[in-house]
């Protein structure tokens, strides 16, 4: 993919100090941490190292990455690792996506319980997979699957969702075969929806009640029980909606598949079109219209501001596995599994791709012969900023 004309690097080199100079009454450390982050990934200011290739000797000197996980530039190798990891666990079964999304009214306190409201995303859809596959009424197993959580829409405001990417089907209670889903669907969604917003609605007012919650300045009216109980009514007197699509192919798809949606964030850098006088344009698909595509133009002030809302708690993790595929019961469960749909299970050796190989995830391939670059240095920035005057001094006198 070639490099795109702009990055957010760009709009925050440009602007960030002044952003933060007129927003430091909600900024804290970990904004600007981040910040400085992205505007630093792959500059001299965070080191290097010195690569040379393996086959014809090439050196070459390259920046190191910031490695955060909200910088657009930081998570294709990231990505590559894990889907290497998640190739031995696919199974040869159609998958199936399904999707848990919260009413729009419920967004400003996500925004402002971002840990708790989105484990509660979580732990609502997860249990509401699992509850209604287990159910005989429906499918009568146990599944697994993965959940990722995004917080964003295409036009950067918040948006908070949970992507589930399940296979289609599941274990017996007494682990002795494999149910197939009776469903195209694989579950019925009007069913999915209103289990979920039970859970959710139960989960939140636990939540409330144990204190768990916090409302700054204008909702601070809902801190009281009567006035939350009764915001909250009329939001779970309506239906919620539970997206799922078709089953979307086998084992040989669901990679590619899982690609678009882990290890995203807010917007990748090659959805911005333009940055000019103060204002950035990037592209965006309107769902409502069909999946238009269409041109938004904002300050970049309001830019930085959306991509901002969208930085997780530290530590919070944002993949999990639940079922069959929980970290717990994957050993256990999945030879069982493949056992019961006659496949063989994976290489040994498969368990961790071969860094050596130029075709390893995240290798780096020589510029003039493509072999594989190997790590012979590793470069301070001082050491970095060095070189470079060196290398500039050398081009003046030749």
């Amino acid at each position: 993919m070639n490099k795109p004309p702009f990055e957010v690097a760009d709009i925050i080199r440009a602007h960030g100090n002044s952003f933060v100079e007129r927003n430091r009454s909600w900024l804290t450390w970990f904004h600007l941490r981040v910040l400085f982050a992205i505007e630093h990934c792959r500059t001299a200011a965070l080191g290097g190292h010195l690569d040379r290739c393996r086959r014809c000797g090439h050196e070459a000197t390259s920046f190191n990455s910031c490695r955060s996980r909200h910088c657009p530039k930081c998570q294709t190798n990231a990505r590559n690792r894990w889907l290497a990891d998640r190739d031995k666990e696919l199974l040869p079964v159609k998958y199936v996506h399904v999707v848990f999304t919260i009413p729009h009214e419920l967004a400003w306190l996500a925004l402002q319980n971002k840990k708790v409201v989105y484990d509660l995303l979580f732990r609502a859809s997860a249990a509401t997979l699992l509850e209604i596959a287990a159910d005989p009424k429906h499918l009568g197993a146990e599944i697994g699957f993965l959940s990722v959580l995004h917080t964003w829409g295409q036009n950067l405001q918040i948006h908070p969702h949970i992507h589930c990417v399940i296979p289609a089907g599941g274990l017996s209670p007494d682990h002795q075969r494999w149910v197939h889903p009776r469903y195209a669907f694989f579950l019925p969604v009007k069913v999915l929806g209103k289990v979920f917003r039970g859970k959710f609605a139960e989960g939140l007012k636990s939540a409330f009640h144990a204190g768990e919650l916090t409302f700054p300045g204008r909702m601070k009216m809902l801190a009281e029980r009567k006035a939350f109980h009764a915001f909250l009514r009329p939001l779970f007197r309506k239906d919620w909606v539970v997206y799922a699509k078709p089953p979307f192919g086998g084992p040989e798809h669901v990679l590619q598949y899982l690609a678009r949606y882990t290890h995203r964030v807010a917007i990748s850098n090659h959805r911005i079109v333009n940055f000019a006088d103060g204002k950035v344009t990037f592209r965006w698909k309107d769902y409502a219209h069909k999946n238009k595509q269409r041109l938004m133009t904002v300050t970049a002030d309001e830019f930085l501001r959306r991509f901002l809302l969208h930085m997780l708690p530290r530590g919070f993790v944002r993949i999990r596995f639940c079922g069959f595929l929980a970290n717990r019961r994957r050993g256990e469960l999945l030879p069982v599994c493949r056992q019961l749909l006659q496949v063989a299970a994976p290489p040994q050796n498969s368990t961790a791709p071969d860094a050596s190989r130029s075709d390893a995830p995240g290798a780096w391939l020589c510029p003039h012969c493509g072999g594989t670059m190997l790590l012979i240095e590793k470069l301070t920035p001082q050491q970095v900023l060095r070189r470079s005057a060196r290398r500039e001094s050398f081009a003046d006198t030749s």
